[in-house]
């Protein structure tokens, strides 16, 4: 893994919450999911009842998450994004434990969850004022 996308999986380790992009019968859209890193994979896990797993499984998706909402004053912005293959994956119990507690309900329909799963192919980090560049100046 190439140091862009060891520091874009680094910094989605340290968020809980994300959006996945692709497209669905040529139009795109992003849909919010719970995610872990395992082992260099991005885990997610999205309602069922949506439906958009069907457009990520075996296609190239983008995932990504930010600190825009959380960074406290002084603290650098960040936003980053993987681009991979997504696949179906089957948790295991320790992963199913690290995804949390899941919500009752999406959208008013009792939530079943769907888990997949990205191997990063590329990343790439933007951050404001050059703080992520200055803190994570080992791993370059």
């Amino acid at each position: 893994m190439h140091s862009d996308e060891r520091l874009a999986v680094d910094l989605l380790a340290g968020t809980d919450y994300g959006r996945v992009a692709t497209s669905m019968r040529a139009l795109p859209f992003l849909a919010f999911a719970r995610h872990i890193v395992q082992d260099g994979l991005v885990l997610l896990r999205l309602p069922r009842s949506c439906g958009y797993h069907r457009a990520c499984i075996g296609s190239v998706v983008a995932y990504g998450s930010d600190n825009l909402s959380s960074a406290r004053p002084g603290e650098s912005l960040w936003s980053v994004q993987v681009v991979g293959e997504c696949a179906a994956h089957e948790p295991t119990a320790a992963e199913t434990e690290r995804f949390g507690p899941a919500p009752r309900t999406v959208d008013g329909v009792p939530y079943e969850p769907v888990h997949l799963r990205i191997e990063p192919q590329f990343g790439t980090v933007h951050s404001a004022d050059d703080g992520l560049e200055r803190h994570f100046a080992h791993m370059l």
